[in-house]
């Protein structure tokens, strides 16, 4: 790893895209509504969080996973598939994560999936980005 390899801007792009996919994945146009049902939360109850602390975080959250993922990637070989390949394995592992704490946590499948499932997709578009723009 080299640390003047990162590009900071395409660490900031990167992840925005997590709310790009975030925002389509969680949609009531692919996974909403399942989604809601496997988390057995109500429109109500989320109306009710706050939004400031819940997209505050995220987008700290989002950040220290880009930066992250661009320290993996700082090798002068990097390019775009590169980085799509290390973004997807970093998905898997993250995916891995999600399901062993749902399965503890007593959770469906479905929740298992829609969650591990959109950090599988951010992760690879992430290093997509990453990679892409050196």
């Amino acid at each position: 790893m080299n640390p003047s390899l990162i590009n900071w801007a395409a660490v900031v792009v990167a992840a925005l895209s997590a709310f790009v996919v975030g925002g389509i994945w969680y949609s009531p146009v692919m996974f909403q509504k399942a989604w809601m049902a496997a988390a057995k939360v109500t429109q109500d109850e989320i109306k009710t969080g706050n939004k400031g602390k819940i997209f505050g975080m995220t987008a700290i959250f989002s950040l220290v996973m880009a930066a992250n993922l661009a320290a993996f990637l700082a090798t002068p070989t990097t390019n775009l598939s590169w980085g799509a390949t290390a973004g997807s394995l970093a998905g898997i592992w993250t995916f891995a994560a999600i399901a062993i704490v749902g399965l503890f946590e007593l959770k469906s499948w479905g929740w298992i999936f829609i969650n591990g499932g959109y950090s599988l997709v951010s992760l690879t578009l992430m290093g997509a980005i990453l990679g892409a723009w050196r």
